[in-house]
């Protein structure tokens, strides 16, 4: 009778237990820790998946800002010059570099079928890699042409583009994608050169060799190696790319790995390849004690800032908007061997719609933010912010679209 009685009592505590544990409301002031209690699916993901439950005090959350940068002349914006794709900006002689891809031709693009040795294919094409430099990251000196194009046969002798930096034992290692046909006529087949030198100044000595080869038949690299991304993390060069997936019906660019023991390589691809599942263009920076990455456009996580303490295994660590396109950042530890990334807070990117297409060419732009853990910029943090109505007006319906719309309008009106 006794042991009836203490089972009907623990029945009964678990019992009030549960009920309590099942009406337990969430408080009203967010807690900064995990409450111990039942959660739904997207409150554990709030404090599981990002840095802080609230995105104001998330480190790798931030807002972008944007300035034009003043020394760059654009031809009164007729499509003959072009600047794009911005190198990491690196501090040196008491004055910030930035290397990009160049283009100033006869006439803006004209596609792959018009193309011409004077006529460029795309906004790439018929391009070389200059540089500039500043005393404070807005005004800029236009310094000229670091990597010009090589001559035939070599690798690029078409077009060179999309530089970007290392610095390695007191040397300069510019990587870049060589082009030796029109972009367009079979893809974007633009394999992965290097010049090194001892100075940001130059001269830049060619090694005219492949640096990172494509991979074999039917696997997810097989075409293109683009958007070559060092950094110096764990004693080792941490090359990060893009590459493309099958265009079916649209081209899905995820970014891959490959890492060496000293600027010539050999690089070796990583086994996890696509480290990244999304992200045009590739920008990455140490954060703590791994990598942060930018996921700018395609793929499922676009639009996302993601951390990988392993610098291999990804996760999503912030949603944002309006991210700089091809960013370069000025990342003071980029090559330092670094154990605590400290982060960014501002860098140079690019536009590509600077106006028509008939007239396409693409200008520089900086951008600044907070992701750093040095700074504390609360206008940074913000996450309900206005956009005016014009910003939404241009994302507006095409003519196809329209044509639908008043299709489905007409059938409707005359069923009744």
């Amino acid at each position: 009778m006794k042991n009836n009685k203490s089972f009907i009592s623990l029945f009964i505590l678990l019992i009030l237990i549960s009920w309590k544990l099942q009406s337990q409301t969430f408080p009203f002031i967010l807690p900064s820790e995990k409450p111990n209690q039942p959660l739904s699916a997207s409150m554990m993901r709030n404090y599981d998946n990002y840095m802080a439950p609230r995105p104001e005090n998330n480190e790798l959350y931030t807002q972008f800002k944007y300035t034009e940068l003043k020394g760059f002349n654009y031809n009164n914006h007729d499509g003959t010059i072009s600047r794009r794709d911005p190198s990491k900006i690196i501090f040196e002689n008491g004055k910030y570099y930035v290397w990009y891809t160049y283009r100033e031709t006869a006439t803006p693009p004209k596609g792959a079928k018009l193309s011409t040795e004077t006529i460029p294919s795309a906004d790439w094409d018929l391009a070389e890699i200059w540089y500039a430099t500043s005393t404070d990251g807005f005004t800029w000196e236009e310094q000229g042409v670091a990597i010009p194009r090589p001559p035939k046969p070599n690798l690029g002798h078409r077009s060179v583009s999309t530089p970007d930096i290392l610095k390695w034992k007191n040397k300069y290692y510019l990587y870049y994608q060589g082009f030796s046909e029109a972009s367009g006529l079979r893809g974007d087949d633009c394999p992965v050169l290097m010049s090194y030198s001892s100075s940001p100044d130059g001269p830049w000595i060619a090694t005219n060799k492949i640096v990172i080869p494509n991979g074999p038949k039917d696997t997810w690299d097989q075409y293109s190696i683009h958007d070559p991304y060092p950094l110096v993390y764990k004693d080792k060069i941490y090359l990060y790319y893009k590459s493309d997936f099958d265009g079916k019906p649209e081209l899905i660019r995820m970014q891959g790995l490959a890492t060496a023991d000293n600027p010539f390589g050999p690089f070796t691809k990583n086994n996890l390849n696509p480290v990244l599942t999304s992200g045009h263009e590739t920008t990455l920076f140490p954060f703590k004690e791994g990598i942060a990455a930018l996921s700018i456009r395609d793929g499922n996580e676009h639009n996302t800032i993601q951390y990988a303490k392993d610098g291999v295994n990804f996760e999503i660590a912030s949603i944002v908007e309006l991210m700089p396109a091809a960013a370069g950042p000025y990342i003071p530890d980029a090559f330092t061997n670094t154990k605590s990334g400290r982060g960014i807070t501002w860098g140079i990117s690019h536009f590509t719609n600077a106006t028509t297409w008939d007239k396409n060419h693409a200008i520089l732009a900086r951008f600044d933010c907070d992701l750093s853990l040095d700074l504390n910029d609360v206008d940074m943090k913000k996450h309900h912010v206005y956009h005016r109505p014009e910003v939404y007006f241009k994302q507006g319906l095409n003519e196809r679209q329209k044509e639908r719309i008043t299709t489905e309008n007409d059938k409707l009106i005359m069923k009744n």
